[in-house]
């Protein structure tokens, strides 16, 4: 196996993989394992030269180890594009596109570096690195001072985990369970569960605040600074939620024991090998990130669809399609664990760590961010969050389940497809 050639033992040697070790896998991490394609190495190991062999390797690992590897060629497209002032709806799409890959090879990387820091540096390092797309789209679009596409990005982000991930899960889960009902362990669901509603909460708090006073005038500041005190607070709720799942109670995160395939349980590339690939796609993914809210509002006019339904809908469904693939798939195999670790774990990252982050990064940058959603996305979270509550608290599943879910997030997706608010609106009112 490629795990014992020696160009893999770049750190010095690799320790074995204890049962502990197996569950520093969370399951962000494990979705990508559904989407890993496995390397032969046969020919590259037959390479004379140690550095050549090892960075062909890596090559073969990292860019052509995932099904999504089809999706590369769309990166440079998406560059040259750019840089020959090709239409923007193109550089969007092909920027978006682009992203897809990169994405699943992050949760990759991180998987492979946690194998050599053990389970806790590992989970650590998966917490700020789960959504590093969504966190890095949401900074771009700070620093262009649009606060909507950031706000809608990372709403899509949570809606499309809660309803449409959780949704199709369930749903292929039960129609492959037809005539017998599943349970799964509920702890983690009720966690989750839990940690949104006190980010839901604080979402709401602002818009009650602003909408209580008789002019905007007299509460946007008072909001403000609500917003960035429930931040703060909402970070601190997440570092304990971190030591929660890594420390004190890892037991109800463990539901995700090892994948059928041994293989999967050993790195295929070296620590410091795996590091700086993640640094350099880290930075191609800022570099897509940086095209896609630059071209958003120019695909919005030349496709005739509203920035709001791009940011909510389309960006969360494509960027993070990976993602998505990984939990369907585990449903599909009756681990429905691993799929509420997938779904409630990246909902809970992106609303208690992402959002918070970036009211924050704000305040730094002179921006004024508040977590006053508005009416109408407040409302749709709200509701997404309360019937994702109910559909988890008996501890079953089935396709009804599922259905109801899916058809919550086509009705959410058909109220901002109509919308045509135009973008900044609401960021005029708040000022």
């Amino acid at each position: 196996m490629a795990s014992h050639e020696p160009w893999l033992l770049e750190n010095g040697n690799l320790k074995g993989l204890s049962k502990e070790n197996r569950h520093g896998r969370t399951a962000h991490n494990m979705s990508s394992s559904s989407l890993r394609r496995k390397s032969d190495l046969t020919l590259v190991s037959k390479v004379p030269c140690n550095c050549l062999r090892q960075l062909l390797a890596n090559l073969q690992e990292v860019i052509l180890g995932t099904k999504l590897s089809i999706l590369f060629p769309a990166i440079p497209l998406a560059i040259i594009a750019h840089c020959y002032g090709f239409g923007k709806p193109w550089v969007f799409v092909l920027s978006l596109l682009g992203l897809t890959p990169l994405a699943e090879r992050v949760s990759f990387l991180t998987e492979q570096i946690a194998y050599y820091t053990g389970p806790t540096v590992g989970g650590l390092l998966n917490a700020t690195c789960g959504n590093a797309t969504e966190l890095i789209i949401a900074i771009f679009a700070l620093a262009e001072h649009k606060i909507d596409v950031v706000k809608y990005s990372l709403l899509g982000s949570i809606l499309s985990n809660l309803l449409l991930v959780l949704g199709s899960s369930l749903f292929c889960g039960g129609l492959v369970n037809l005539r017998s009902e599943k349970n799964y362990d509920k702890r983690q669901a009720d966690v989750n569960s839990l940690l949104l509603l006190l980010a839901l909460l604080c979402y709401l708090l602002p818009l009650l605040f602003r909408y209580a006073g008789a002019s905007a005038a007299l509460t946007a500041d008072p909001t403000l600074k609500l917003s960035r005190a429930a931040s703060i607070l909402m970070l601190i709720a997440y570092v304990v939620y971190i030591i929660f799942q890594l420390w004190t109670h890892r037991q109800f995160f463990e539901a995700e024991e090892g994948l059928d395939d041994d293989d999967e349980e050993k790195p295929v590339i070296g620590f410091w090998s795996g590091f700086a690939w993640l640094i350099g796609m880290t930075v191609v993914i800022a570099v897509l990130s940086e095209y896609v809210v630059g071209t958003i509002e120019d695909a919005s006019e030349s496709w005739g669809i509203s920035v709001s339904f791009i940011s909510i809908i389309l960006l969360p469904i494509v960027g993070n399609a990976a993602e998505h693939a990984g939990a369907v798939i585990f449903a599909f195999k009756n681990k429905l664990d691993i799929t509420l670790g997938i779904a409630l774990g990246s909902a809970t990252q992106i609303a208690l760590f992402v959002v918070p982050l970036n009211v924050i990064a704000a305040w730094m940058m002179g921006i004024k961010m508040d977590l006053n959603f508005n009416p109408l996305e407040t409302g749709a979270l709200a509701l997404s969050i309360i019937a994702t509550a109910f559909s988890l608290q008996d501890g079953n599943y089935h396709y009804l389940k599922g259905l109801v879910l899916l058809l919550c997030y086509i009705v959410i997706g058909a109220s901002f497809f109509v919308s045509q608010r135009p973008l900044g609106m609401y960021l005029h009112e708040s000022l």
